[in-house]
């Protein structure tokens, strides 16, 4: 069984940044892909970025050059780093890791944008 716990979200102002962090409570190093998603009010949870274990990466086009994802296996701990913030990447942030049959989520940390 995989613990994922996310912290780093807050309030920031339009143009600011975040580092969201996904602390695993086993191994990553075992996990082929791992991913941060979102979900705003009213919206479906939506995928943000994707990494692989060989460190290959998929961005939804609304973060393509803003953030960037990476994994620390050694840590056990993955990360989003958010750049150039938007009143609309306002959203509860979810790391998620498929393991086998099984797809854990951490509990989510929220990220508000303010205008």
């Amino acid at each position: 069984q995989v613990q994922l716990v996310e912290s780093g979200g807050g309030l920031v102002q339009a143009g600011g940044s975040l580092r969201l962090s996904c602390a695993a409570s086993g191994r990553i190093s075992s996990i082929n892909v791992m991913g941060w998603y979102r979900q705003a009010p009213g919206k479906q949870r939506e995928l943000v970025a994707a990494i692989t274990s060989g460190g290959r990466t998929n961005y939804a086009d609304s973060a393509k050059g803003r953030f960037t994802i990476s994994r620390d296996d050694a840590k056990n701990t993955m990360y989003l780093q958010m750049n150039s913030l938007k009143p609309e990447d306002t959203a509860t942030y979810y790391c998620n890791a498929p393991v086998r049959s099984v797809v854990y989520w951490g509990q989510g940390t929220q990220v508000t944008v303010s205008s």
